[in-house]
């Protein structure tokens, strides 16, 4: 809905600090990046990753000429959508709702800043710029392809979750097309905090062994380096060096790459960036090479190491058992989410069971299982 112009800020300003003030982001500091977030006070969790990519995406946006404060509005709501327990607790609402629409993280994010956020008297969700809800809605690129069908690293595989099929008329956001330059930037900056803080964190809880970096593409010549440069440097330093040249040479390529294209289209419009048939940010082919050789490593080497699958798999029950335990008794979750369930359809259920559960962060999961069950897990 239309509101006065803030005497202060600007729409995108104020759509930062909305994002900033709301309830969702301040749970992100509980929650999950790849450790659960009591292993140990300097592991990233969602909150700090989502600070991180922040970060990187306003350096980008300046050296550019973007709108910074579009930029970090896009990327600071980018995860707000994520469940307890990281990508495991995604995975597993997505299974459990797989005959309701699927649970995607990122259309959680859009339902939480268009309706499910409840602080202004006189609307639900934060009633952001329909830019920022682009951003939000597709910083990762179109959501369906020239033929109409979903298309892209998420959706190619699924059909569109809900809310992203038929947005809500306070945010018509077409499917197709580009976002805007700015929601692209947030979008690789994503990609490049994962590639560094996971590395230092899997160092650092010992999972990937420091030695294992001098086989890593771009890695391995920045380990290499630093070794040379500062001979017997302990190991929480040395990792620290390469982590900090990894986001440097990342974003040195993405910088030189974006300029490049924007040479070449010259769009002169924030409609011309959408309508092209590429994205005016990228990585150049080299990058690209690196970010790929970079998580292929982290995923072999982190993702699935068997003390991160084995607590992913504790972590995936707690949340089966809380979704069958609220779809068979709604009245099992707080009067505010079930007051209206009586007579509600099993899909408006599952809904509200997911919205809940994802609200959630990693410690109140545990504490609502052990509310409701004797044998809940301690995922150390």
């Amino acid at each position: 809905m239309r509101e006065p112009e803030s005497a202060t800020r600007t729409a995108f300003q104020r759509d930062r600090d909305r994002i900033l003030h709301s309830t969702a982001f301040r749970r992100l500091t509980h929650k999950t990046q790849v450790f659960v977030s009591h292993e140990g006070d300097h592991f990233r969790t969602r909150l700090t990753h989502t600070l991180e990519v922040a970060q990187i995406a306003r350096s980008i946006a300046r050296a550019i000429g973007l709108d910074e404060d579009l930029t970090e509005a896009v990327a600071l709501a980018h995860d707000l959508g994520h469940t307890p327990f990281g990508h495991e607790g995604e995975d597993v609402l997505d299974r459990c709702l797989a005959g309701h629409g699927g649970f995607d993280h990122n259309a959680q994010s859009l339902r939480i800043v268009t309706r499910l956020e409840r602080r202004y008297a006189a609307f639900d969700g934060l009633n952001l710029s329909w830019e920022a809800i682009e951003g939000i809605a597709k910083h990762n690129g179109p959501l369906v392809g020239p033929d109409g069908r979903p298309c892209g690293r998420r959706y190619a595989r699924r059909p569109l979750p809900p809310i992203l099929a038929n947005p809500p008329a306070a945010a018509p956001v077409p499917p197709e097309g580009y976002a805007s330059a700015e929601a692209q930037v947030a979008a690789i900056a994503d990609d490049i905090a994962y590639d560094a803080h996971d590395i230092d964190d899997g160092t650092r809880a010992g999972l990937v062994p420091v030695a294992a970096l001098a086989d890593v593409p771009l890695v391995g010549d920045l380990y290499a380096g630093v070794r040379r440069r500062h001979p017997g440097l302990d190991d929480g330093r040395l990792v620290a060096e390469v982590v900090r040249e990894v986001v440097g040479a990342l974003v040195d390529d993405v910088l030189a790459e974006s300029r490049r294209r924007i040479a070449e289209e010259a769009p002169r419009s924030a409609d011309e960036v959408r309508a092209l048939a590429r994205p005016l940010i990228a990585f150049g082919a080299v990058g690209e090479a690196h970010d790929s050789a970079i998580k292929a490593f982290l995923f072999k080497s982190l993702y699935r190491h068997p003390k991160v699958m084995a607590i992913r798999n504790e972590a995936g029950r707690v949340v089966t058992d809380l979704y069958r335990a609220f779809t068979a008794d709604p009245t099992a979750m707080p009067a505010a989410w079930c007051a209206d369930l009586a007579d509600a359809d099993d899909g408006t259920v599952a809904r509200r069971a997911a919205d809940y559960i994802a609200g959630m962060t990693d410690r109140f999961a545990l504490s609502e299982h052990r509310r409701l069950f004797d044998d809940t897990p301690d995922l150390r």
